[in-house]
């Protein structure tokens, strides 16, 4: 970009800034006074067009701060839509009925099942007298062993299953409350 164009292009911007918006008119009005054929008026729009919206036959200014990318903007959406969830989840979370004070406990977890089978857990949250553990299917009413931590930090405890909510496809929570803990692994 040359000298003059540049400063053409700042004439334009200041004008749109003054003005609100600019018309061809207005751009081509710039050119004549800088001696530039007024053909270029198309030119000159294409170098303001991070600063300058067309909208109505008018291109109208844009600051700096509100010049933010599409993308930008979807960012910032998911931004706000995100503190929102948990900016309710957590006024949700001041409401514990619960009698136990819990932890959440995001963990792998072995379960040995009444038949003998082994399966593979996930648990949710821990206190003193119960687990929540999520399987891909419901354990309502058995005796279960589970196996909590892995080699000689492993921790076995028998528990029984009090409820169960199903919370997607093949998806449960299983609320379990600890019955005894012992020395097998």
């Amino acid at each position: 970009m040359t000298i003059n164009m540049q400063g053409i292009v700042d004439s334009v911007l200041e004008r749109a800034q003054r003005q609100g918006s600019v018309t061809p008119e207005d751009v081509q009005d710039e050119l004549t006074r800088a001696g530039v054929p007024e053909e270029a008026w198309e030119g000159v729009l294409t170098l303001c067009r991070r600063s300058l919206r067309k909208r109505q036959d008018r291109y109208h200014y844009v600051s700096a701060a509100r010049r933010v990318s599409a993308r930008e903007r979807q960012r910032q959406a998911v931004r706000r839509a995100i503190r929102g969830i948990i900016r309710r989840h957590r006024a949700a979370e001041q409401v514990e009925r619960r009698g136990q004070d819990r932890i959440d406990f995001i963990q792998p977890v072995r379960v040995l099942m009444e038949d003998q089978r082994e399966r593979h857990v996930l648990s949710r949250d821990l206190s003193t007298t119960g687990i929540r553990l999520i399987a891909t299917r419901s354990l309502l009413g058995q005796k279960l062993r589970i196996i909590l931590g892995e080699g000689d930090e492993a921790c076995s405890l028998l528990v029984r299953v009090l409820w169960t909510c199903a919370v997607g496809d093949d998806l449960y929570e299983n609320g379990c409350m600890f019955l005894e803990a012992d020395e097998q692994k």
